[in-house]
């Protein structure tokens, strides 16, 4: 599966914020963010005025990027949540948060998506009992996300929960950290969702 390898420091200087890509790293003062806040390249010191289109596309290009996606599976996150009935932007946003990556990173079992992510893809996770090791894979009301109990006593999940244990868990999950176990109650809403995307940019540069 296509995957972004390179320096995720330099994505989140591209967009001129944190993105929290790196877990609790982010929030040091030795995030390059805070040291470099310009854009990467040789030309980063010169920020211009963005247009309607640019805004647009940075507002894409910045949801992709927190949630781990390439381009052509955004496209398909976007083209289904324009087939459901609803509000095509929040249907995207909620689309994205039910991928068992971020789902894992909600409940507190990785410190940032790309650890979360890589924790589903080490077959260190469960839905309804059964192993799951694709990060896309989209959760639904009801289920029951858990870790192995082959890995539950690994010392990393005591080190991510060491970082993670004072996050606050989002109201549409619930989650009890001693067992590594958490339960989707529903599908979130807009205001639940605290990603800071404007989806309607996002509608906007697609419908032309």
């Amino acid at each position: 599966m296509a995957r972004y390898i390179g320096p995720v420091c330099r994505l989140c200087r591209r967009e001129g914020e944190k993105l929290f890509l790196k877990g609790e790293k982010c929030a040091k003062n030795s995030c390059p963010v805070s040291k470099r806040p310009t854009a990467p390249g040789q030309h980063g010191t010169s920020r211009k005025k963005l247009s309607e289109y640019g805004q647009q596309l940075r507002e894409k290009q910045k949801a992709k990027r927190i949630y781990g996606v390439l381009e052509k599976q955004f496209r398909m996150y976007f083209e289904e949540a324009d087939r459901i009935k609803g509000i095509t932007g929040e249907n995207l946003l909620k689309l994205l948060e039910l991928r068992l990556d971020n789902v894992v990173y909600r409940m507190g079992l990785g410190r940032s998506r790309t650890e979360a992510r890589q924790v589903v893809r080490h077959n260190l996770i469960t839905v309804n009992g059964k192993k799951v090791n694709i990060p896309s894979y989209q959760v639904r009301v009801g289920d029951v996300i858990q870790v192995r109990d082959k890995s539950r006593s690994l010392d990393r999940f005591k080190e991510i929960l060491a970082v993670t244990d004072r996050r606050a868990i989002p109201e549409w999950l619930s989650s009890d950290q001693a067992e590594l176990k958490g339960v989707v109650n529903a599908v979130p809403t807009r205001e639940q969702i605290t990603t800071d995307v404007r989806e309607t940019l996002i509608v906007e540069l697609y419908s032309k």
